[in-house]
């Protein structure tokens, strides 16, 4: 009995594989479309050409978005028995309903189309591309379909959600159902959408969800409770997010003012924190770095434009000795002979200053010069969902820190670094040992030169440059110094940090002019409790 059931459930299985290996050996029968919805294209009825236009973008079938591809160029053509084919080039064809290629027969016509039926057709193109294989198209589809108000397309728009495995995409299909769900007349749905909205956390939805909350002579823009109080919670979402972003963008822009301040700062430092020189020359030397940088930028663009993105990566040590040269030949000219006369150190800088500004001005003009960033310098990283990371702040962090560390390397570990640590504690018992404190003055004040002019590299990859360059950069320099502690290389980066932090947090609430008034208040302030700074000094700046 139960062998006479098994052949006989064994004979009903056989017959139905057979039957089902022709159709599953017919993908082009599988991948046509049906031509009853074809026939209507066909004829001059402009409503059922619509209508079919419309179910041809709810399918998920390539062949249908071939078909409204080709009718949308003027390559769909009408035979004389009804058909439609589309067109391949010279007498050759495709039928849409076999995939067969077929010889295009005589009498065939192109299918005209007018501008509601263009209209249409890139509506429908929209939804059917929702399927293609190319996830560039997905996501161009979604985003048309965000702007669509029809709510038949919610139907396509769950199928696509169920197969799509791309994210972003993903994350604009369900947009795109949320807009439409928010027409729906079901309550359940337009909560849905609501929520949707919220977890996209974007800032463009806030005025769509802040307007269902809305109330207008006791009558609510939304009449159901719990989608207002879902539309109160997505907006509070979305405000925590963007108080985030903004949290966090006010703390990279901190970091990178605090990285520039510290590059200019860093050379003023060893000039003034080790030396015990008041140079108001010194953001003129992070000019001459910036308008170095101008000059390589310009000869790799007459001579090496196939190295263009590189210039910056030549300009850095050409503009570190230029500057150290300028610096050198100052300390040996001027500043040697005004050794512990502050006033005169200053008065005499500032002149000297001034000397510099207007010599780049006689050589380049007094407008400002641009220097373009190369291109791994340009662009940068979203994150969050909002906060733009750009390349070129990013590497001048990077640059920063690197060259605070082939500072502190050189100080701590070299031979200049152990005569200068040594004239800084005790200038005459060094010089008394065989210290020779003349060249270590020159080779030091080089230095903090050469650092400047790396400096004006950094700041010409943020903006224009120009005569006025380092002007903008001296009081604040200073003011690292004095807060960081006077010859600290660490209170130098700890102070240049906390300036552009505090600064780029103050920004938004009190304005740039007040933030800075702000900051240098509460230096003064600082400096009257803890004249030392951040860290006590020591050398001939004690004294």
């Amino acid at each position: 009995m139960h062998i006479a059931a098994i052949a006989h459930f064994l004979r009903r299985f056989l017959l139905a594989w057979l039957l089902a290996v022709p159709l599953l050996t017919a993908p082009a029968a599988a991948a046509g479309v049906d031509p009853a919805l074809l026939a209507p294209l066909a004829g001059d009825d402009t409503d059922a050409k619509l209508q079919a236009i419309a179910a041809l973008g709810q399918l998920p079938e390539p062949a249908a978005a071939a078909v409204l591809q080709a009718l949308g160029n003027d390559q769909l053509y009408a035979t004389t028995d009804g058909r439609v084919l589309i067109g391949t080039g010279g007498a050759r064809a495709t039928d849409p309903v076999t995939g067969a290629s077929v010889d295009l027969p005589a009498g065939s016509g192109t299918v005209t189309i007018n501008n509601r039926l263009r209209r249409a057709i890139e509506a429908a193109l929209a939804g059917s591309r929702l399927f293609s294989d190319k996830p560039d198209e997905r996501l161009a589809a979604a985003r048309r379909l965000q702007q669509t108000g029809d709510p038949a397309r919610l139907p396509m728009l769950e199928k696509a959600l169920t197969s799509e495995k791309n994210e972003a995409v993903r994350d604009a299909l369900l947009i795109a159902q949320a807009n439409l769900e928010l027409k729906s007349t079901d309550p359940a749905k337009r909560r849905h959408a609501v929520e949707l909205l919220g977890e996209t956390r974007n800032a463009a939805f806030r005025p769509t969800l802040a307007a269902l909350t809305q109330e207008q002579g006791g009558v609510y823009a939304e009449p159901d409770a719990g989608v207002r109080e879902a539309a109160v919670n997505a907006l509070k979402q979305i405000d925590r997010h963007l108080a985030t972003i903004e949290w966090a963008g006010n703390l990279f822009y901190g970091i990178s003012l605090g990285s520039v301040l510290l590059l200019a700062a860093l050379g003023l430092a060893i000039t003034f924190g080790l030396m015990g020189v008041i140079n108001m020359a010194h953001g003129e030397l992070l000019m001459i770095g910036a308008y170095v940088t101008y000059l390589v930028q310009t000869l790799f663009r007459a001579w090496l434009p196939g190295w263009l993105d590189w210039y910056v990566v030549a300009a850095l040590p050409l503009a570190f000795a230029i500057t150290a040269l300028v610096g050198m030949a100052l300390e040996r000219t001027v500043i040697r002979w005004l050794y512990g006369r502050p006033l005169e150190t200053l008065l005499a800088t500032w002149g000297i200053s001034l000397m510099l500004m207007q010599g780049v001005r006689t050589l380049f003009g007094a407008q400002n010069v641009e220097v373009g960033n190369p291109s791994w310098m340009s662009g940068g990283i979203t994150v969050l969902g909002g906060l733009v990371l750009t390349y070129n702040r990013l590497v001048i962090i990077g640059f920063a820190f690197f060259v605070v560390f082939l500072v502190w390397v050189l100080l701590n570990h070299t031979r200049l670094g152990l005569f200068v640590r040594a004239i800084t504690q005790n200038r005459r018992m060094a010089d008394c040992v065989g210290v020779p404190t003349g060249r270590v003055d020159m080779l030091a004040f080089g230095l903090g030169s050469g650092i400047a002019g790396l400096a004006g590299v950094a700041l010409s990859q943020l903006g224009n440059v120009g005569p006025d360059l380092g002007r903008g950069y001296i009081v604040d320099s200073f003011m690292v110094v004095v807060l960081g502690g006077v010859g600290q290389l660490a209170g130098t980066v700890i102070a240049a940090m906390g300036l552009g932090g505090v600064n780029k947090f103050l920004e938004p609430y009190a304005g740039a002019v007040m933030a800075k008034i702000t900051i240098l208040v509460l230096i003064v302030l600082f400096v009257q409790k803890r004249p030392q700074g951040l860290f006590a000094p020591r050398g001939r700046s004690v004294e």
